[in-house]
């Protein structure tokens, strides 16, 4: 228990932060419903009811909008909320009797409720230009222009399942671009400009070249240079090598771009986890509101929504129609870049059969 734990490395433990309501009922939850978009209600064995309010929040939040959250859940949960993986805020209501004036505050203060069932919840996304240092699209305005975008479905049940939307920008990937319904990833299309009277003052040459996964930096032949050369050929544009070495900058305003994936997910319900499996290779950087790429994503999750069998998630409905007509239907054109050629493991997912769907 938290009163046993005598330390003082890693954080707290999470037990002294629990409402007195889930520690009484700890284990013993029997199911939930959800009541409303946005409002779930937690039964235990016991008997015991918990109302759990799920509202919309940025990632990135000023410690003005982290006050307010606090002042309501002060005034409403017994100050008790928590913030979900998705960035989402949500109220932890002991008191039935509080569940009606939480919900008129939220409304009257702007913040919607949503990002349950069968919705598209918030995107979970990576640092973009805000923070991170190898980006090749921005997080925070793609996602907000996205998000603007299909608004209708954070507060409503109307899809045929959930969808899950992350975003990585660039294929490091320290968002969950690799498993979601639909990812959006930025893509690098340039090796790394090396600054060769840089570099000898600021890199160390053996870590930058171990950083590279492919091999493809080696020293300068040229020994007086003391800074290293790239083979392009090798290059897949990650940016590792940036990450080590400030003087081998990879950004490039105009071939740099999204990509975008679909049909991924976590769960193991009905069909295994899946990885996501590209679907745009390259769509332009076009900031501020990213044109594109929101339409591109609100063209899918439609032609989804229209036909998709109920609990049918993105990656199990193109698997029942087939990619060919997933392609077709979403008006997506195959190009060379679909064709996965890395030579240790491509060979054994090509289709080696001659039957096809349309």
């Amino acid at each position: 228990m938290a009163e046993e734990r005598i330390t003082d490395i890693g954080p707290p433990h999470y037990g002294q932060f629990l409402p007195p309501l889930i520690k009484e009922n700890y284990g013993k939850w029997k199911y939930h419903e959800i009541l409303e978009p946005g409002v779930l209600k937690h039964v235990s064995e016991t008997g015991a009811e918990l109302y759990s309010v799920r509202i919309a929040s940025p990632r990135l939040v000023t410690t003005l909008f982290a006050r307010d959250l606090c002042d309501l859940a002060d005034k409403y949960c017994g100050g008790y909320l928590r913030f979900t993986s998705r960035h989402n805020a949500e109220f932890l209501v002991s008191d039935k009797a509080q569940l009606e004036p939480l919900k008129a505050e939220l409304a009257k203060m702007g913040l919607p409720k949503g990002g349950t069932g069968h919705c598209v919840t918030s995107i979970v996304h990576t640092q973009g230009w805000v923070h991170c240092h190898t980006p090749a699209i921005d997080a925070s305005g793609i996602v907000k222009s996205v998000m603007d975008d299909l608004f209708e479905y954070f507060g409503s049940h109307q899809l045929p399942a959930q969808v899950r939307i992350a975003l990585a920008c660039c294929l490091n990937m320290c968002g969950a671009v690799h498993c979601s319904d639909i990812a959006i990833c930025g893509v690098h299309r340039t090796p790394p400009k090396v600054l060769h009277d840089r570099l000898r003052h600021v890199c160390e040459i053996p870590t930058t070249i171990a950083a590279c996964p492919t091999g493809a930096i080696r020293p300068h032949p040229d020994k007086s240079l003391r800074s290293v050369i790239v083979n392009e050929e090798r290059c897949m544009y990650c940016g590792n090598c940036y990450t080590m070495c400030p003087a081998m900058p990879c950004f490039d305003t105009e071939k740099g771009g999204v990509a975008i994936l679909v049909g991924g997910k976590v769960s193991n319900s009905k069909h295994p986890p899946m990885f996501s499996r590209l679907a745009v290779p390259w769509i332009p950087n076009n900031p501020p509101r990213w044109p594109e790429v929101v339409g591109t994503i609100r063209r899918i999750l439609t032609k989804y929504a229209e036909g998709a069998n109920k609990w049918e998630r993105i990656g199990e409905w193109i698997g029942r129609i087939g990619w060919e007509k997933f392609f077709e239907i979403c008006d997506i054109p195959f190009t060379y870049q679909h064709i996965d050629d890395y030579k240790f493991q491509a060979y054994d997912t090509y289709r080696t059969s001659m039957h096809f769907k349309f």
